[in-house]
Order: structure tokens, then sequence, then C-alpha cells
């Protein structure tokens, strides 16, 4: 199987999404509606812990208290479609992914911030990218259209987390280190995870 996606390129991101997953997801489609709730749960909780991390910042604070809130409205609609289709919520062992990323987030301040907004919005963007693939993909109509009703609000997050810390730091520091945690990124997805899931 070739895909032949129509969907731009994601800038930032440094490597597409792999053939060999889109065919390992829409071949476990129930595994990977189960992981897309767990995303979307943690997805708000970061968002969350940013916010209670820095309250002073009332710009991020603002912007990531809308994002937490659509991240739990997309976190109840997964849930409704899993009802709908008889898949029952259960525990999910993650992929390596999230926990390789956040292990490059620097422990002391100012660094520590530029790496956690950077580090959410490469995850938000790959997001945007792997659940458009499901809806240019996704041979089940209802799904196809849910994952591409998704898109506009995935690019939004991904894009608030950039413009954050674009405001918050210098333009080459922000580009340079943004480089540096992408290579992460693409390393990770490098070799397909075993297990399907949203991020494998």
């Amino acid at each position: 199987m070739t895909v032949n996606t129509l969907l731009p390129r994601i800038r930032f991101l440094q490597t597409p999404t792999s053939d060999a997953w889109v065919e390992q997801s829409l071949a476990h489609m129930d595994t990977i509606l189960l992981d897309h709730s767990h995303c979307e749960r943690k997805a708000a909780g970061v968002a969350l812990n940013i916010m209670f991390r820095y309250p002073a910042e009332t710009k991020l604070v603002r912007q990531l208290t809308t994002i937490a809130q659509e991240e739990l409205e997309h976190f109840d609609q997964v849930n409704q479609i899993m009802a709908d289709r008889g898949i029952p919520m259960a525990p999910l062992q993650p992929p390596p992914y999230g926990a390789a990323l956040n292990k490059q987030i620097r422990r002391y301040e100012p660094e520590r911030r530029l790496d956690t907004l950077l580090v959410s919005g490469l995850i938000e963007a790959r997001s945007h990218e792997r659940l458009g693939l499901l809806g240019e993909h996704c041979p089940d109509p209802e799904l196809a259209a849910f994952y591409r009703s998704l898109m506009a609000s995935e690019a939004r997050h991904y894009g608030v987390y950039w413009v954050l810390a674009d405001e918050a730091y210098d333009r080459a520091i922000v580009m340079q280190r943004l480089e540096e945690l992408a290579a992460v990124e693409s390393e990770i997805l490098a070799t397909l995870h075993p297990q399907p899931r949203v991020h494998s």
C-alpha cells in the first residue's frame, strides 16, 4: 500500500508518517479509537499542568484553558463513538513516544518552559497529521468524517504552543531548539511500534 496523501506537509515535522503506520492503524481501528481517547485526556492534562505551573502568564492561561476544554470535548466525542460501537474503555499501555519526548525537556527555567511548549506543539502537530491521514484513508465513512472534523482544532492547538514559545523567547533560540526536538521526534517514530497507537 502506498499512501498518496493530499494533505499538506506540516512544516515543523521533519519526516512524514510512514505508510506502515497507516496500514497498521486501519487494520486495528478499535485499538486506535481507544488510544485516541487516552490521547485526548492526556492532552487536556498537559494544558492544565502548564497553566498550573505558570499561573501568572495571563495569555498562556487563557489560551491553554481553551485548548483543555476542546481536548475534553474531543475526549467525550471519541468515548461516544466507542460506546456506539461497543468498544469498552480500558487501560492501554502507552507507546514510548511521549515519555521519550518528555525526557528532552530541560529541568531548569527558562529552558524548561520553552521545551515544554515546543514538545507539546510537536505532539499536537503529529496528532494533526495522523488524524488527517485517518480522515483521508479510513474506509469507514463515519470515522473518516469524524477525523476530518478535528483537523482545524488540532492545527490551532499546535499553533498556539508555537506562538506562545515564539512570543516569549528569541526567534533564533526557538527555531534552533525546535529543530533539535523535531529531529528527536522523528527518530522516535522511525521504527514502527509493534502495538497500534496514534503515536506509534
